[in-house]
Order: C-alpha cells, then sequence, then structure tokens
C-alpha cells in the first residue's frame, strides 16, 4: 500500500475526529514549518488506544504531540498522523507531598501551582515551556535539577502494543536529557514526591529563575538550547568560541545573545533553521573535534526522526549553558 493510499485508509478508520493537513509548525514554539497529513485529538487513555488499534496493520508513521517545545517540522511537513493530547491529559492532583500530573500538564504551571501549595523541588520548571510527559521522557531539568530528582513513577501507553501500565522511576534508567522511554510509548501521568517548602520562598525561587531566563536567553521563536553539554563543557560557550553567534543562513541564525540556541524568523523557513544546526555542528566539529548533538527532535525531514512519537517532550531553555 502506498503512502498516500495508508492515509487515506487511516483517515476512514478515525472519521470525523481526523483532520487533513492541518498546521504542525505552527503548534511548535519554532512556529514555521509545514503541516501534518493527519490530525486527530486523544482527551484520554481509551481514546489513545482506539488511535492505536485504527493505525494497526497500517504503516503510517504517528507522533504524539504535547506543546510543541523540543521539535522542529520539515518545511514539506509530516506524512503521517499527529495524535495530540486533549485537556483530558491536563490533570493535576496533590496530596501531601505527593504530586500527581497528567502528561500534557504544562510545566511552568506545575512549577507555580507546587510552590504556592508549600512544596519544593519543582521549582526549575518554571524555565521550561513543555509538558510532564516530555519531561520524563527527556528527563528534562535546570537550574541544578532534572526531572527524575522527584518523580516516583509515571504511566505509559504504549501505542504500538495498545496497552497501559505504571513503572516505578527505576524502569526510566534515566541519564543527562535521556530515558528508556520510547518512541511509541506516551507518558500520560508522573507522580512526584517533594518536600515541604516555604510558599514565598518558592515564589522567590521562581521569580529568579524568570529574571535569569529573561536576561540571559532570547525570546522569539526558537526551542531553547539547541545541542546538549559535552561532558565538562557547555555548548553556548564551544559555538560561541568559535564565532557562531549571529551565524544566518536564510530566515534563521544562531542568536547573539545566547549561542546555543537558534531563532526562527516570522514566517521564515524550517529548513534554513535546520541548515543554521548543521551550519554550526560543523563549525564546532571542525575547530575542536566535538560533534555537537541536538536536543531538538527533527520531523518530517528526510534524514530525521518521522516514525517516532513526541509526547510534548522538551529538553528546557534553563540547562546550565552560559550565554
Amino acid at each position: 500500500m502506498t503512502e498516500e493510499r495508508a492515509i487515506d485508509a487511516l483517515a476512514v478508520r478515525l472519521g470525523g475526529r481526523a483532520a487533513r493537513d492541518a498546521p504542525l509548525g505552527a503548534r511548535t514554539t519554532y512556529r514555521v514549518g509545514g503541516p501534518a497529513a493527519l490530525t486527530v485529538e486523544a482527551d484520554d487513555e481509551a481514546q489513545l488506544l482506539e488511535v492505536a488499534a485504527a493505525v494497526r496493520g497500517l504503516d503510517v508513521p504517528v507522533l504524539v504531540l504535547g506543546n510543541g517545545s523540543n521539535l522542529l517540522v520539515a518545511d514539506a511537513g509530516f506524512a503521517g498522523l499527529v495524535v495530540h493530547l486533549g485537556s483530558g491529559f491536563a490533570s493535576l492532583e496533590i496530596e501531601g507531598a505527593e504530586v500527581r500530573a497528567g502528561g500534557g500538564f504544562a510545566l511552568p504551571t506545575l512549577a507555580r501551582r507546587t510552590a504556592a501549595a508549600g512544596l519544593t523541588g519543582l521549582e526549575w520548571a518554571v524555565g521550561v515551556p513543555g509538558s510532564v510527559g516530555g519531561a520524563v521522557r527527556m528527563n528534562a531539568g535546570g537550574h541544578g535539577s532534572d526531572t527524575v530528582a522527584t518523580l516516583t513513577g509515571y504511566r505509559l501507553v504504549d501505542v504500538a502494543e495498545a496497552s497501559v501500565g505504571d513503572h516505578p522511576v527505576g524502569d526510566l534508567d534515566a541519564t543527562y536529557r535521556h530515558t528508556s522511554v520510547r518512541a511509541h510509548q506516551v507518558v500520560v501521568r508522573a507522580t512526584h514526591q517533594l518536600a515541604p517548602g516555604d510558599p514565598q520562598v518558592g515564589r522567590a525561587a521562581i521569580d529568579e529563575i524568570v529574571r535569569w531566563r529573561r536576561a540571559n536567553q532570547p525570546g522569539g521563536a526558537n526551542a531553547g538550547s539547541v545541542f546538549t553539554n559535552p561532558p565538562g563543557d557547555s555548548a553556548g560557550r564551544l559555538i560561541d568560541a568559535c564565532g557562531g553567534k549571529g551565524l544566518r543562513i536564510g530566515t534563521a541564525e544562531v542568536s547573539p545573545k545566547h549561542a546555543n540556541f537558534i531563532q526562527a524568523d516570522r514566517g521564515g523557513s524550517a529548513d534554513d533553521v535546520r541548515r543554521v544546526m548543521d551550519a554550526v555542528r560543523e563549525l564546532v566539529r571542525t575547530a575542536t573535534g566535538t560533534v555537537l548533538s541536538t536536543e531538538v527532535r527533527m520531523v518530517g525531514f528526510d534524514d530525521g526522526d518521522t516514525t517516532g512519537f513526541d509526547d510534548g517532550d522538551t529538553t528546557g531553555f534553563d540547562d546550565g549553558d552560559t550565554p
């Protein structure tokens, strides 16, 4: 079955729930890039499993989208199905020091709500404009902490196997910006055990993180830190030292404010952003021998990850890079 026929067959199976050629790049923080062949919203685990059943037997790539803060979608778009996590995955329960948040819950809101409840441990999340599920999958973090520092467990929907299960944090095998969660597994809930704290102290810590971010990191259309920090060094420092700040190709450039951020012009090209990423990587490799690894998920590019699942993964705007 051809790719186009598989999409047509899936559209029939999903019925009126699916939209054709809906914007995808515009739903990311880069705000550039093309549409998705099909888009459907899932508001609960049952609907995710229904989507899994519809996809079964069809060679259609699937992307589960949260806040889109760690994606770069090619100008050509994504020739598959995008599953957007709806409001049903944005729940929050706080019982004592235990916090249970849905995979689609926004990290900055989680930081503020837990601090206001007199709990400490997630203040760093105010600087990460992604979702809870993506934070688990990527072990997002910043300002001296990360997701697994307080995580005790998580719940997965496996779209490939159409199964649901709860897991202890030990199953993650977490390292820097990486866990064992696979592309076909969607984090739908995370449980954190926090510590008692002073709400005023928590608010002050959050305010300081926000102040630092505004002073040291650019706004506009970007996906936060583009490259992971090499062991014992900072990606931003390396790029700056190699003369990469301000490097521009077409409608994209390395931020003059922070060398590990790549900005896209309004109405610009995602392919230009990708070209800048490649140019920066080659610049650093040639000058230092260090090969930088990107934190950004590439969707729809010929050599990119177009068959995986993105559950709102984010890598964070505050990863310790120097400006």
